[in-house]
């Protein structure tokens, strides 16, 4: 193939924060917004590279795959060389243009979006077979090792799985997932961007990850057990461990171990068609992340906050990494351009900047377009 188009979801996720890292459930969904990019073979020893919505472009030899200063530029570069110097792929020399119609910072996963792309767009350019495991492996190192991020796989994974109208249901130690209807009615999800910048490679996402292995080990240590992930302990287990946590630990612990139990209960509540339970959940799970977890900030609990008196809208949280980002909110199709009005407007004048909306529908994941 010479030529072709991918195009790369973003995600939500409706419920299960920082658990895909401690190996427990989360349930994502691709949606309607996405990066797409032109790929084409192109002549030569240097590959070029465009950003038609960052207006910067860029040119790199398979020969020096090292680390560039500009961050964006190793997005790309660490997954051609995860494919070239990890997995001894051959590759040809390309063009990519790159047209993103996701937020960057909004935490709906642009840059595992952006590096999913990459992968699948080279895979499928070079005739190569790869399971979308190997690509979530492969997007995962390059995050880890490349980028500095130490996310689990939920983004990458959502992004090449995700179904039309469906969320997924994934366990995430063993990645044993199923497609769960959204059963929405009239309700939507709103997004609601509070255009703090955040950059989840820096230090507070990472020590949670830290943080969280840390409270493993001395609850292993002390309970004599051999549990792998934080997600695996239960709730009686933990207790009986308070004394030998500090009190962070045992708040990360705390939260991790009831989020998980969330979001089990969330996708058994879509199922049954009981929205306003999820609602519930949804609160709680924010009121956690907030207070136990410690990733929110002041404009996330606001934007949360705004939602808690009206009855058209059932549930709220802030949704991602954190430190910025978006809420998601559960919202009735007829009160979404009041309450988009109403709610900027407020926000506008209690921070001094805008917040932003977007309607996010569930969609299929990643796509290839043949030209």
């Amino acid at each position: 193939m010479s030529s072709l188009i991918i195009e790369s979801s973003g995600r939500i996720n409706m419920i299960g924060e920082h658990v895909d890292y401690n190996g427990g459930c989360v349930l994502p969904g691709s949606i309607d917004k996405k990066i797409r990019f032109k790929f084409h073979k192109i002549d030569g020893i240097d590959c070029h590279v465009k950003s038609i919505t960052l207006a910067k472009e860029f040119k790199f030899s398979f020969e020096d795959l090292s680390p560039r200063e500009v961050h964006w530029e190793n997005y790309i570069i660490g997954a051609v060389n995860n494919l070239i110097n990890k997995k001894f792929l051959n590759l040809s020399t390309f063009s990519c243009e790159i047209s993103s119609f996701l937020p960057i910072g909004a935490g709906i996963s642009s840059s595992s979006s952006l590096i999913c792309g990459i992968v699948k767009g080279l895979i499928e350019l070079n005739d190569l077979k790869l399971s979308n495991n190997e690509i979530v492996d492969i997007v995962l190192d390059v995050e880890h090792n490349y980028i500095g991020l130490k996310g689990g796989i939920m983004d990458q994974f959502t992004i090449l799985n995700g179904k039309k109208d469906h969320l997924i249901l994934l366990k995430c130690q063993n990645r044993e997932f199923k497609h769960i209807p959204s059963n929405l009615k009239n309700f939507k999800i709103l997004l609601l961007n509070t255009n703090v910048e955040h950059n989840l490679a820096n230090t507070a996402y990472n020590e949670r990850v830290n943080e969280c292995n840390e409270a493993l080990k001395i609850i292993n240590k002390n309970a004599d057990a051999n549990f792998n992930f934080l997600c695996e302990v239960p709730e009686k287990i933990l207790n009986n461990n308070k004394k030998f946590l500090s009190k962070t630990l045992f708040n990360r612990a705390s939260f991790v171990i009831k989020e998980n139990l969330r979001t089990i209960k969330s996708a058994e509540i879509l199922e049954n068609n009981k929205l306003f339970e999820l609602g519930k959940l949804m609160y709680e799970s924010h009121f956690g992340l907030s207070k136990l977890y410690k990733v929110s900030c002041e404009e996330l609990d606001f934007l949360v906050d705004l939602t808690r008196n009206h009855h058209k809208i059932i549930g709220s949280r802030m949704m991602g990494g954190g430190f910025g980002g978006c809420t998601i909110n559960l919202i009735q199709d007829d009160f979404i351009d009041q309450f988009v009005d109403e709610s900027c407007e407020i926000y506008r004048r209690r921070f001094g900047k805008e917040a932003t909306p977007i309607l996010a529908g569930l969609d299929n994941g990643i796509s290839i377009k043949k030209t």
